[in-house]
């Protein structure tokens, strides 16, 4: 699948980890509203799948709504089936990204080191998920880039701030998967856009940066 047909523009991911299935429309539509068009819920949330069909309701084709931390071919089923349009994996499993190709949906699968990514990759996977980004650093992400096929598509996911998304950036950071930092148990939707509008101004920034440099 191409990289933008699956994230959107701009390539930043709001994780929703936790997310109730009462909460997720209001959610989702202030995520939107701040310029969020890729939204993820891990299945390890409440009713993640019911909260997956709650927001391809409330968006409709407005923005991609896809599963995360899926673990087995059968949740691969169960989040299509769901109305989910792209998996998120925390690790990468052939088996789950042969079932995600088979589904007709993106594939986004977690890698931390180069085997990781070229297993992942000859699996096909459409882009990488380079987890858990505060483990590791941009020049680790632009010395694995050196030896990835041209053209992979890589979001650092864990722990990323608005301050250090230009270094990402500039390192070859293709896009964004960004969790607790905008959503959390308890944050209103209006603190939520709020957060979520700070995370588009630091990539729009970030891009222009690089466009300069």
């Amino acid at each position: 699948m191409n990289f933008e047909d699956m994230v959107g523009d701009p390539p930043l991911i709001a994780i929703l980890r936790g997310l109730t299935t009462p909460e997720a429309p209001e959610i989702g539509e202030a995520l939107f509203e701040a310029g969020f068009c890729c939204l993820e819920i891990p299945l390890n949330s409440p009713t993640p799948l019911m909260s997956i069909a709650a927001l391809r309701m409330q968006l409709g084709g407005r923005a991609k709504v896809g599963a995360g931390t899926v673990l087995t071919q059968d949740e691969v089923k169960e989040a299509a089936a769901a109305g989910a349009q792209f998996i998120v994996s925390p690790n990468a499993d052939p088996a789950v990204i042969a079932a995600t190709n088979a589904a007709g949906l993106g594939s986004l699968p977690g890698v931390f080191t180069p085997t990781e990514a070229f297993t992942a990759l000859a699996a096909g996977a459409d882009a990488l998920k380079l987890f858990p980004a505060d483990a590791s650093s941009p020049q680790s992400l632009k010395a694995l880039l050196a030896v990835l096929p041209a053209k992979t598509h890589v979001l650092p996911v864990g722990g990323i701030e608005t301050a250090s998304m230009a270094a990402w950036r500039a390192a070859g950071a293709a896009g964004f998967g960004i969790g607790s930092a905008i959503w959390s148990r308890g944050r209103s939707p209006e603190g939520v856009e709020r957060r979520a509008r700070s995370y588009i101004a630091a990539w729009r920034r970030a891009v222009r940066s690089e466009a300069h440099a």
